[in-house]
């Protein structure tokens, strides 16, 4: 891993994948920027990596609020990393709808919102990093998309949009320049046990840390497309043989039992 360079730039490093990821770089012998929202967390994760004592590994952290990722926050960014020996982003931060919801059920707010934080976010990340990677000939950039990309997906269209989004660009920037030594990779988990996905361990939901442990051997690798969690690729071998009708059906079946639920809690809040 260190061959790729000095740092390693995490964003939504906080909680779930990312603060897993942050860790595991530390881990071995990565120096890490810590990006994310909220000061009081990041303090307290660079504080715990430092805690370790991982020779000669050093902790940063940015405040920066992505769903407001305006020409000035993006100026900010980069400032604080431009002098960086940048070897590795995991492009991580992300949001999906509070529960599943028809597209004109949507607040203006949230869907503008999904847009910068899963779209924006990632695009404009890379675009800071790439130019040094090309320079020194050597990088990788990990841009975490979701199974939700991969199938249709009523009632979280545009969330498994964003996320389609993520596997495209990285695909193709995969092909234009891993000949230059820059890898691109989007990883593709299902279901993981953390906040957002608001999910317990299982057999199928597997903790951050074993996701991660998993996810960080394809690093730098030329695989563009991969889903590191082995219980994850074959769930996602047996929905692409079956006819895409009959899943489509599944997941909106799913998917209105769960929007019926949230309706009732947002109608019961707006009652208190």
């Amino acid at each position: 891993m260190k061959k790729l360079g000095k740092w390693a730039v995490v964003t939504g490093c906080t909680d779930g994948i990312g603060k897993a990821y942050a860790q595991g770089f530390a881990k071995k012998g990565l120096s890490v920027v810590l990006i994310s929202r909220t000061e009081a967390k990041l303090q307290a994760l660079k504080d715990e990596i430092d805690a370790k004592g991982y020779p000669g590994v050093e902790t940063m952290y940015i405040v920066c609020d992505y769903s407001n990722f305006d020409q000035k926050t993006q100026d900010a960014v980069e400032a604080a990393i431009k002098n960086l020996d940048v070897g590795v982003l995991v492009n991580n931060v992300g949001v999906s709808y509070r529960y599943p919801r028809f597209f004109h059920e949507l607040p203006d707010e949230e869907v503008a919102n999904l847009i910068e934080m899963n779209v924006n976010s990632t695009t404009w990340m890379t675009n800071m990093v790439l130019p040094g990677m090309l320079d020194r000939r050597r990088g990788a950039v990990v841009n975490m998309s979701s199974g939700s990309a991969m199938y249709s997906l009523p009632l979280l269209a545009q969330y498994s949009a964003a996320k389609s989004y993520i596997v495209s660009f990285s695909r193709a920037l995969n092909a234009e320049y891993a000949s230059k030594g820059v890898y691109f990779q989007c990883q593709i988990p299902f279901y993981v046990a953390t906040k957002l996905a608001k999910m317990r361990k299982s057999f199928m939901v597997p903790t951050p840390d074993q996701y991660v442990a998993l996810g960080m051997k394809f690093i730098g690798q030329k695989d563009s497309i991969v889903s590191p969690y082995w219980a994850h690729a074959f769930q996602g071998w047996v929905m692409s043989i079956m006819a895409e009708s009959f899943v489509t059906k599944q997941i909106m079946a799913m998917h209105l039992g769960i929007r019926k639920r949230g309706l009732k809690k947002d109608a019961a809040k707006k009652a208190e």
